[in-house]
Parts: C-alpha cells; structure tokens; sequence
C-alpha cells in the first residue's frame, strides 16, 4: 500500500515536470502553411468562434437581396409574362443582319421598340430572336413583311424567303399557369426536404438545415434580381435543383458534427461548439471537392450555350446553377453550422457541459465567469485562461486542444486494481 502511494506520488511529480514540455514543444511546433492545413483538417480555421462575423455578412447579403427584390424585382421571360417571340436568321441578301438593323426597321412599322433583340447561336445557322408584347395579328403580319422587305433573309438555299421569318404567341394565361406550376414545384420540394430532415435529424439540426434553404433560396433569387438575369422555366428547374446540391452539402457537414458530438456530454476535451468546428474543417475538402466538380460541367456548358448555341435554355439552366452551388457552399460552411451551435448552445445540456469544461482548464473561474445571462460567454472564459495550457496532459492553444490533437489519461492516477 505504501508503495503504490509512492507510486502515485511520483507520478504526480513526474506530470508537474513533463508539462512545462509539452507546452514548449506545443508552442514551438512547426506552422504548416494555408494548403496543409485545409487539406489536413486539424481543426486550425476558426469558423464556429467567428460566427458573429459570419452572421453579420450573411445578414447584409439577405438584406441586399431583399431590398432588390422588392425594389427592382425580377425580369420575366416570355413564358411567365405572355408576349410575341419572332425569329429570323441573321443571314440577309445583302449580308449579315443586325440587331440595330432590326430594331430599326420594328420602330419605323410598329412606332415603337421591342422589347429585346438577341442572337442566338454562331455561324450559318444563328437567328434573330425578338421578343416584344403581345401583337395582334395585323400587327404581326406588318411586321412580317417589313421585315422581309428590308432586310431580306434568306433560307436554307441562299435565297430570300419570307417563310425563313417564324412568329409564336405566348398568352397572359399561359404564363399565370407556368407561374403557378413553379411555386408548386418549388413548395413540394420544400416539404419533402423538411420531412426528411426531421426524420433524419434532431429537431435543431432540422431548423438549421431549412433556414439555410431559405438562405440559398433568397439569395439566388436576389442575385437574379441585382443582375437582372432573365426567369425562365429553366430557370426553375436549375434552382430546384441547385436546393438539393446545397441540402446535400450541408448533410455531409452534418453528418460529421454528429458524429464528432456523439455523447459529448460525457466528456470534457472539447466543448460542442469546438467539437462542431473541428467537423467543419474535417468537411473543408469534401465540401470544395465536390463544389469543383459540380462547377466544372457548369462552366462547360455555358461556353457550349454562349459560343455555340447562343443565350438559351441551356444558358439559364448553367446560369441558375452556378450561383446556387457558389451560394450553397456558402451555406453549408459559414451558415448552417453556426446557426446550429447558437442554437444548441441555449439547451441546458450543452451550456452545462461547456461550463464543466472550462472550468476543468481554469479550476480558478467560477461558474459566473462562465455563464453570463443563461448563455455561455466563451469569449470572457477564453480571455481568462492562459493562451497554453494543458489538458490531462495534452498541450493546448488559445484554451482548447490543439488541432490534431489526441485524447490521453490524465496523468497523477494510477489503478491499484488487480494488485
């Protein structure tokens, strides 16, 4: 019995001594640079600690967004808004046909301009597009002939052809139905995702992950807006489709901070919200990985609408896309999981948890040092513990484990069972 007393004794001793070098080797351990880090996932990026900042930004883009939106609003397509659609090719008797050109001539027939002129596609083959409000059909066929009159384009033999000039109608009607269609495209999605999440997730992840669908939703919306990007049915289908890129995102994210939080409570290493941004940085490259490869096809096909085929459905849909996955990356990172961790850390759990592991690297705090008006107060509790310590005798910087850092015994105790 004596000798385990010693023992224990020396080994408490022996800790006193070994600290001190651990924290000097923590302290003078070699900073791997920016790409290493990432790459790594060590938990070295604050994102979790900065949210306030994340929050504010965040909270300026929405508003930027909203404010456009209700100033400035949207612009329609044809299909949403009704109107006459006119094609004829760019190809004329006495040479190309331009867009100048054709608005000269719809001015001087109708007394007023259209709407847009555009090119689409290259080549041989590219058309005139022009989109004007609902003509009646004596307008339609003034215009018609004028066209051709002027302009002369011709067909596929080379010759002029007045049947080389197309006409469609789009009614109000039609657009009210595509309008209506949409939104309830648009609200199915949202239930199905709210249902799985619910399902899928406890309730504060759940909230989490449909604020940061509404989040993506208002500003892809918003930057279509800001840019005045036209809303097509394309345009639709891309933003349903770029909201399950971004709940995707954000379920690889979560799934890691659920299993980083595992039965945390029954430790004291790391609080929740540590442990949730060591997730984060562990998800960095799967998440910027998976971003690049979504990006990539994007990019590629609005070269092909752009350069070969001309602004189109093909354009909307890449357009719509690319800054929903811009904007879901985001999200998932500097959104989602800090409005988690807020909102986890008003639940007496994990309050109560943080507090029992700050005190355990401060024994000195008390429990209002910690606790300020219900909510945990880490920025206070991190000002009052030293910038390296030890935990169980881990080395750690700035009051938590260092990145990478791995679990052991606490040092002093020594089982006597079996002896």
């Amino acid at each position: 019995m004596a000798k385990d007393i010693q023992d224990t004794a020396d080994d408490t001793s022996s800790a006193a001594v070994e600290a001190p070098d651990l924290e000097s080797s923590a302290a003078g351990a070699p900073k791997h640079g920016f790409f290493v880090r990432l790459y790594t996932g060590t938990g070295a990026f604050e994102v979790i600690g900065r949210r306030k900042m994340w929050y504010a930004i965040s909270g300026l883009i929405v508003l930027a967004c909203i404010v456009s939106i209700a100033v400035k609003g949207f612009t329609f397509g044809i299909d949403f808004e009704g109107g006459t659609k006119i094609s004829l090719p760019t190809a004329g008797q006495n040479g190309v046909i331009t867009t100048q050109q054709v608005e000269d001539v719809y001015s001087k027939s109708l007394g007023h301009g259209p709407e847009s002129v555009v090119v689409v596609g290259n080549g041989p083959s590219a058309t005139l597009q022009i989109r004007s409000e609902k003509l009646s059909n004596e307008e339609s066929a003034k215009l018609g002939s004028a066209l051709f009159e002027a302009l002369q384009p011709t067909g596929s033999d080379g010759k002029p052809s007045e049947q080389s000039i197309s006409q469609s109608d789009v009614s109000e009607t039609w657009g009210d139905q595509i309008t209506k269609k949409a939104l309830i495209a648009l609200g199915v999605f949202l239930v199905l995702a709210a249902i799985y999440i619910t399902f899928r997730y406890e309730r504060y992840m759940a909230l989490s992950a449909l604020l940061t669908l509404v989040f993506d939703l208002v500003v892809t919306a918003g930057v279509y807006s800001i840019v005045g990007f036209e809303v097509t049915p394309a345009t639709v289908i891309g933003l349903l489709t770029i909201l399950g890129f971004s709940l995707y995102d954000t379920v690889i994210v979560f799934d890691k901070v659920e299993e980083n939080t595992h039965a945390f409570e029954h430790t004291t290493r790391r609080t929740f919200a540590e442990q949730a941004n060591l997730a984060v940085n562990q998800t960095f490259m799967r998440s910027i990985n998976t971003s690049l490869i979504s990006v990539l096809p994007i990019l590629a096909l609005i070269v092909v609408a752009v350069w070969l085929l001309g602004v189109g459905t093909l354009m909307d849909l890449a357009l719509v896309q690319l800054v929903g996955v811009i904007v879901g990356t985001y999200s998932s990172i500097f959104f989602a999981t800090p409005l988690l961790v807020s909102l986890r850390e008003r639940t007496d759990l994990v309050r109560t948890h943080t507090r029992r592991v700050l005190n355990r690297r401060k024994p000195a705090a008390s429990a209002g040092d910690v606790v300020t008006g219900g909510a945990v107060d880490l920025e206070k509790a991190a000002d009052a513990v030293p910038a390296e310590a030890t935990v169980g005798g881990t080395p750690t910087v700035g009051n938590k484990p260092s990145p990478g850092a791995r679990p052991s015994r606490p040092t002093g105790k020594r089982s006597t069972r079996g002896r």
